[in-house]
């Protein structure tokens, strides 16, 4: 009878299952809303704030290499955490959301600052405000996950 158990164990745990959780994944989708809603309000007020950052010793904010430096962050923090909370809910839902945002982000740094700011500005903070609502997906489908025996999650004893 052992073998049973053990052989039913074998065949519904999936390789991830026997690696601990790292701690700091449970925190990387709220830590990935605020950075998304941070860029999305940063590329907003940015026209308004503009002439007051050098003040206050922040004009590093409205250059073109942080605003890159971040979307590639936030892309890819965003693909690691909504693959991650797949492994675990199976769910498909938050790239549904991360796919489009993603996008967005990209296609507004491809836009001539130059010429369109209004683009610019609408596509960036449009991209920031559907990574952010991926995560926000993500962590809400990864906290709706029933564990059990079927999920592969969980180890059966």
């Amino acid at each position: 009878m052992p073998e049973v158990t053990a052989n039913a164990w074998a065949m519904n745990s999936a390789p991830e299952a026997s690696r601990p959780a790292l701690p700091w994944w449970r925190h990387a989708d709220r830590v990935g809303v605020t950075a998304s809603l941070l860029c999305a309000l940063h590329c907003a007020a940015l026209p308004f704030v503009l002439a007051l950052l050098p003040a206050f010793g922040l004009g590093f904010l409205a250059g073109h290499g942080f605003e890159r430096g971040f979307v590639v962050f936030a892309c890819t923090l965003a693909a690691l955490t909504m693959w991650n909370g797949y492994r675990r809910h199976r769910s498909g839902r938050a790239f549904v959301l991360l796919l489009p945002g993603a996008a967005l982000l990209l296609a507004g740094l491809a836009v001539d600052l130059g010429r369109a700011p209004a683009w610019h500005a609408a596509l960036i903070a449009g991209g920031g405000v559907l990574v952010a609502l991926a995560h926000v997906a993500n962590l809400r489908l990864t906290q709706l996950h029933a564990h059990d025996a079927r999920c592969g999650c969980v180890p059966q004893t």
